[in-house]
């Protein structure tokens, strides 16, 4: 997984993105002004910087200038145009906007880790092998048949790992927002899944709310 800095000055934002960010299995480091990132920078590697603009002591502006080619996210209230345009002609790999949801930014944070190279490419835990590259499920050696949206459901919940989801959300990442089933649709494929890879404990359905998948 990777080693991930934060800088955001607001710290329950800081905290929540730092704690489910950790819950996923990455490890990170949290700052709260821009003189003090700049010199955890040029003295630690990172795999991934994600900054805040509006920073005491120096911006995000400024910070990503120091970067060197390592991926960058702004997480930020600055929703204008103009803001977005210059942040990522600036050089940021993603640009994402004041008040977010958590899910969304760890795929963002999933997807950018992915395209420059700095994510794992396989998963393995008990008897299975996850080969995110290929979308590809083996059990014991063997690959496990799964359908698309089969094992669009077992990669978000693994990306998502030891955070709960709600069906709703489920319907959301891996359906689409324009899906017009109801919510049965998530447990149906749920148990698909665990007739196909047992999962044992790992996946842990919570009553009335949806599904958690823990490693």
């Amino acid at each position: 997984m990777a080693r991930i800095l934060i800088v955001e000055d607001e710290r329950p934002i800081r905290n929540l993105i730092q704690r489910n960010l950790e819950l996923i299995g990455h490890t990170c480091v949290g700052i709260d002004n821009g003189v003090s990132a700049l010199e955890i920078m040029a003295s630690e590697r990172f795999d991934l910087l994600i900054f805040d603009i509006m920073l005491p002591g120096l911006s995000g502006y400024e910070l990503i200038g120091h970067a060197d080619g390592t991926p960058t996210i702004f997480v930020t209230a600055k929703e204008g145009i103009n803001d977005r345009l210059k942040g990522l002609s600036l050089g940021a790999d993603d640009y994402i906007v004041k008040p977010f949801e958590i899910q969304e930014l760890i795929l963002r944070v999933r997807a950018v880790l992915r395209r420059t190279k700095k994510d794992d490419k396989k998963l393995e835990f008990d008897d299975i092998v996850i080969d995110f590259s290929a979308k590809k499920v083996f059990k014991n050696g063997l690959e496990a048949i799964l359908t698309p949206k089969e094992y669009s459901l077992l990669e978000t919940l693994i990306l998502n790992r030891n955070i709960a989801l709600s069906r709703e959300k489920l319907i959301s990442l891996v359906w689409g927002f324009d899906y017009e089933g109801d919510t049965r649709t998530v447990d149906v494929h749920i148990r698909q899944l665990r007739a196909k890879l047992g999962l044992g404990d790992r996946l842990k359905t919570l009553y009335k709310t949806g599904y958690r998948f823990e490693l």
